[in-house]
């Protein structure tokens, strides 16, 4: 039983400035409490002396941990130099640097030919811009996504998101977007990539030419659905033959969290655009990108714009970090070694209680068939000192995101701690008392 290795507050913070000021649409500290004042590694720690293993990484902005030292250097010493901090979309040291980090490090090892696109510091920018591509380059309008996807919370991105709860705030119809089944979605029996090509294919299905085919390889908010490589390729053929892009979201499951920079890696395909964002920094500065082959760049000059596209300071961190982490196999073959490991702990943990699992690589989590049960899963995990959070249609996926960095006797700390919260949580779901 893991008793010291977090130090949690019992005490809750004021949060009187919050309650007064801050719009309720906050939720993370709603189940988290505290007032954190600084982080390092795999620590956060609170204004009170409390410590938090840290099994959320900022959602995966965070896998290299909290101000890993060699980032932390890179942009201090950046500052110190008087360095630009903003630049629109002009030429400076910083994002020269990154791109040829971006060249030399990820994309000539891999055979892949892109170009890079600064669309603005989030997430839901970068496939903004990647589906208004596809329709600009294509002529058409509809895009394909799937059920349980998860894009982003600007009108397109959300359009393109099947999650109810987070539409409903459009307060408008969210249109040209199709949403398929996942693989999966109907049973292991339902090939539902043949689905899609049969009504593709199927001019009275009602289903138009799409412009574009937009897929996460890993459903990060979506429950954690992992699609098989063979789907995958699948999904990309399709596209091929009805002339539609195809665009990978590898926002969450990116930059290692699946277990390879890029998630579709060794699938068998190139995506014709990627979208980047979340740990592409590495220091958690806002840092987004579109990447697309060259015959896709029929931009013309400001036609798609923002003001913080040149966002210097993550320019820094990002080659920095691909540098350090991603010029040889080390960090790769590392990100395995935790993978198997959490893979078979969170392996046991669903069979001790007739639970499943969901996900791959460091993106994986316990499906715990109950939001409620999920909450009171977390809640109690957050009472010994470690921050976890769930996902899935009804947030019953209890999803451990821990930094890649995370050292193997730490992870495992972490996930007793996981294994205790799951045994004092679902017996007293049930109303059965915890031996």
């Amino acid at each position: 039983m893991i008793t010291t290795l977090p130090q949690p507050t019992k005490r809750k913070p004021d949060t009187a400035i919050y309650e007064r000021l801050e719009s309720a649409v906050r939720s993370y500290a709603r189940s988290m409490p505290r007032q954190f004042a600084r982080a390092e590694g795999v620590w956060m720690h609170d204004n009170q002396g409390g410590r938090y293993l840290d099994f959320l990484s900022g959602c995966s902005t965070l896998n290299y941990g909290h101000n890993h030292p060699v980032l932390k250097s890179a942009l201090m010493d950046y500052i110190a130099g008087n360095g630009i901090t903003h630049g629109l979309d002009l030429h400076t040291d910083a994002k020269a640097d990154f791109l040829a980090a971006l060249e030399q490090v990820i994309l000539k090892p891999r055979g892949l030919d892109y170009r890079a696109m600064f669309t603005g510091p989030t997430g839901t920018n970068a496939v903004e811009a990647a589906i208004k591509l596809a329709r600009k380059v294509t002529g058409r309008e509809l895009v394909i996504a799937f059920t349980n996807g998860f894009h982003g919370m600007t009108l397109g991105a959300l359009a393109c998101t099947g999650n109810a709860a987070k539409r409903s705030g459009a307060g408008i119809p969210l249109s040209h977007v199709a949403h398929e089944p996942f693989e999966g979605y109907h049973g292991p029996q339902i090939d539902t990539a043949e689905l899609l090509e049969r009504r593709l294919a199927d001019p009275s299905s009602g289903l138009d030419a799409p412009a574009a085919i937009l897929v996460e390889t890993v459903q990060g908010e979506g429950g954690l659905n992992a699609a098989s490589p063979e789907w995958l390729r699948e999904i990309a053929a399709i596209a091929k033959r009805h002339g539609a892009l195809m665009i990978v979201d590898d926002i969450q499951a990116g930059c290692g969290r699946a277990g390879s920079f890029f998630s579709f890696e060794g699938m068998g395909f190139t995506p014709d655009i990627v979208t980047m964002a979340k740990s592409l920094s590495g220091m958690g500065l806002p840092f987004a990108l579109a990447l697309f082959r060259p015959e896709l760049d029929q931009w013309s000059p400001g036609e798609h714009n923002g003001t913080f596209r040149g966002n210097n300071h993550a320019f820094v961190t990002a080659a920095a970090a691909l540098r350090h982490f991603w010029s040889d196999g080390q960090f790769q073959q590392d990100i395995a070694r935790r993978s198997r490991m959490l893979e078979r702990r969170l392996d046991a943990m669903a069979s001790e209680h007739g639970l499943s699992t969901r996900g791959r690589g460091m993106i994986r989590g316990i499906d715990i068939g109950s939001g409620k049960i999920a909450q009171a899963v977390t809640a109690a995990c957050f009472a010994q000192g470690l921050i976890i959070e769930t996902s899935g249609a009804h947030d019953e996926i209890v999803k451990v995101l821990a930094p890649l960095v995370i050292d193997d006797a730490v992870l495992s700390a972490g996930l007793d701690i996981l294994e205790e919260s799951i045994r004092a949580a679902l017996p007293l779901a049930y109303g059965v008392a915890a031996e």
